[in-house]
């Protein structure tokens, strides 16, 4: 019997022939990252469980990306940990200041994810990597502790659903879109400890900034990991990019799935996911009526130069609603001075949005960008729990860039065929 895609990588990691599914195993990692909300705790585990020395300075990524620029003296002092502990180890990736950007965007941008990686985070979003045919995952700070001294963590092996999209997408529809109705129709537990594998020639024709949204969500559907098979659009963006060699693998014609899900998605609508799952989707044309608050255009899940470059075709030549706050995030650095040097970024100043530094920021209810009760806000982010992105009483709708920058000209929830 054949071994799909995240089988092999685990199996190679743990120095094994072959696993199977519900196997536990021991695998070596190959990046163990952790931020400013995540890594003191796992700092102070280090410690308490007598760490002297990580085991590999170029393994450990330290990225302070929750609430910076510091937005009061706690996330101050939970930087600070993070700032010395990188000196004191010498840390090859440590991101601070100007380089500093949400990290999900910076590790791939920065060639430090390669494929066939074992990548583990104390982020749930870590799962983003998966784009880039890497297995990756979200982990607590006391295993994040565990692998800084070790270099290695624990695993079930998870079984693979794989998802085949077939047809042709329609304008505007993107990887955003395509992961919502995915969650849609299987629910936030339906790939619950699963690999979520993505293929088919909609897949093929993907960008990977819309790779990257799709991956980065499989953790709403409740998988362990989301991945895809690299292809020549892999490569050339690894290449580019990449720090160190690496491997590809490739799922096995005989390969066993707990289950082979297929859409045709030729005239699949943009999608947007009501209060309060991600799971609660609907296409476009049934939303009805939804004034709104506030949009933001950024995060981990849309805020590359893909997604502003999107968001900058829609709001040419126009101007935010009225009572209605457009917040614009670049991922990264380099995002940033790239919009700039496209005039992207004029062309939100134009439009009456405000520009942040690189930052998760409104995401996780952080900051720039609160929401007051009774508000409510259509984002590009990931998760739309009660008060995830402020006060509970507040609503966020989750969309893809080009429903959130045409929710910002129309006061209310729609698409550019509204404009």
């Amino acid at each position: 019997m054949g071994m799909t895609v995240t089988e092999k990588i685990l199996a190679r990691h743990a120095g094994l022939e072959t696993v199977a599914p519900g196997q536990i195993i021991n695998a070596t990692i190959d990046v163990a990252l952790g931020n400013d909300i995540t890594a003191p705790i796992a700092i102070d585990e280090f410690r308490k469980n007598g760490g002297k020395r990580v085991f590999d300075r170029s393994k450990i990524v330290l990225v302070p990306d929750h609430f910076t620029p510091n937005k009061d003296i706690q996330s101050a002092r939970q930087c600070q940990i993070l700032r010395k502990f990188a000196k004191e180890q010498n840390l090859v990736y440590y991101f601070d200041q100007g380089t500093v950007g949400i990290e999900h965007a910076l590790l791939p941008e920065q060639g430090i994810v390669v494929p066939g990686d074992v990548v583990i985070g104390a982020d749930s979003h870590t799962c983003t990597y998966g784009a880039l045919g890497a297995f990756a995952t979200g982990v607590g700070s006391t295993d994040l502790a565990y692998a800084m001294m070790t270099g290695e963590a624990w695993f079930r092996v998870p079984e693979t659903i794989r998802f085949v999209y077939k047809g042709t997408l329609p304008p505007w529809v993107d990887g955003k879109d395509l992961i919502l109705f995915t969650i849609g129709d299987i629910g936030v537990e339906g790939a619950r400890y699963k690999a979520m594998e993505f293929a088919g020639e909609v897949i093929s024709e993907l960008s990977m900034a819309a790779r990257f949204s799709m991956a980065n969500m499989a953790i709403e559907a409740g998988a362990k990991n989301g991945i895809f098979v690299p292809d020549d659009t892999t490569l050339a963006y690894v290449e580019e990019r990449k720090t160190r060699d690496f491997m590809v693998y490739h799922s096995d014609p005989d390969a066993a799935f707990a289950e082979i899900r297929e859409y045709d998605v030729s005239s699949l609508e943009l999608q947007v996911a009501f209060p309060s799952l991600p799971s609660n989707v609907r296409g476009i044309s049934d939303v009805g009526t939804v004034p709104i608050d506030q949009v933001v255009i950024g995060s981990c899940t849309n805020g590359r130069i893909e997604d502003l470059r999107t968001a900058a075709r829609i709001l040419k030549g126009g101007t935010v609603a009225p009572h209605v706050r457009l917040i614009i995030i670049p991922a990264t650095p380099t995002v940033y001075k790239q919009a700039l040097e496209e005039g992207l970024l004029t062309i939100f100043i134009e439009s009456n949005a405000v520009i942040s530094p690189p930052t998760c920021g409104p995401c996780l209810g952080g900051h720039m960008g609160i929401l007051a009760p009774g508000e409510r806000a259509v984002a590009t982010t990931n998760r739309n729990f009660v008060g995830r992105m402020g006060d509970p009483q507040s609503e966020v709708y989750l969309a893809g860039v080009a429903v959130a920058a045409a929710s910002a000209l129309l006061g209310k929830i729609g698409g550019p065929k509204d404009l």
